[in-house]
């Protein structure tokens, strides 16, 4: 470790579906954080540990900033402004294939008062520069710069792995000098729980309508070695539930004859097998909690 080693905390912010989670498990090497193309996945704050031979940047992946319509929302949105002040740097995500509008303005004026408060400094990320050309890549650049007063300007590509290294270079760059926060080859302090719970949430948001995913709310209920198996194969029990606020949102979750179910389950199972590195049983239940997002009893009992 170098005498000027530098570790700290970082933040991804941007509205929802900027590419944040996708980025922060490029920057990782590794998926710590759920991806897909509907707004909100992210509920959760995922720290990815990202470790080097001058630093440690540690990335805090949080849910889109939004103008809340639930108490739900509401609690995503206080989420991330605690995040905000506790971080060093943070690193606003916008998107090279949208152009910048009124949310990504609405930002920008939280990051400024931030800015002006604590004085953290704010790295502008065009995201998902592979989508679009030199040219309409270039303008974007020029609007980001109009937005705000940025610590630096950045395009990259998670997908592509374009200025990945530059990303985490320049954001490691800002954070103090420290010795290292958690041990070199820890990639996530995420319980297993969680990320078991999100891979699950993953796999039932693919092909649903955007109203579908604010409805979702997936709980890990128990985890069990099978009793009676070889040590050279255990097999884990996973008993999951999967909590939608109508039954017609059940029945879409279930499909016809439990198909979507089965293929919730398959893909699910997939990503928890290579997370915990041994075979498991996934058991998928789907249960109705009436106006979950609203009620802030059943908010706690679903982790809120």
């Amino acid at each position: 470790m170098t005498q000027d080693f530098r570790a700290g905390f970082a933040c991804l912010v941007g509205r929802p579906n900027a590419g944040k989670s996708t980025l922060t498990n490029a920057m990782v090497g590794q998926k710590v954080a759920i991806t897909s193309s509907k707004p909100q996945t992210t509920r959760h704050t995922i720290r990815g540990i990202v470790t080097s031979d001058t630093g440690q940047l540690i990335l805090v992946d949080t849910p889109g900033l939004h103008k809340p319509r639930t108490l739900l929302g509401q609690r995503l949105n206080d989420m991330v402004r605690e995040t905000l002040l506790e971080v060093d740097v943070i690193g606003f995500c916008l998107p090279a294939d949208q152009r910048i509008g009124p949310g990504d303005a609405y930002i920008a004026r939280e990051l400024t008062e931030l800015m002006t408060a604590k004085h953290t400094p704010v790295v502008a990320l065009a995201t998902k520069s592979d989508r679009v050309d030199k040219q309409r890549l270039a303008e974007h650049l020029i609007a980001i710069d109009q937005l705000g007063e940025w610590a630096a300007i950045i395009p990259c590509s998670a997908v592509r792995g374009d200025q990945v290294g530059e990303v985490t270079s320049l954001l490691a760059s800002y954070l103090p000098v420290s010795p290292m926060l958690y041990p070199d080859g820890v990639l996530t302090d995420e319980p297993q729980v969680i990320m078991i719970a999100e891979l699950v949430r993953e796999a039932a948001l693919e092909g649903l309508d955007d109203e579908m995913p604010h409805s979702l709310a997936v709980v890990v209920e128990e985890m069990l070695a099978r009793a009676g198996r070889p040590e050279i194969s255990p097999m884990l029990d996973v008993r999951v539930n999967v909590f939608v606020e109508r039954s017609s949102q059940k029945a879409i979750i279930i499909g016809k004859g439990g198909s979507r179910l089965r293929e919730v389950g398959t893909t699910a199972r997939k990503g928890i097998e290579a997370l915990l590195g041994q075979r498991i049983y996934l058991d998928l239940h789907v249960k109705v909690a009436k106006d979950w997002q609203r009620d802030p009893k059943q908010l706690q009992r679903l982790g809120f």
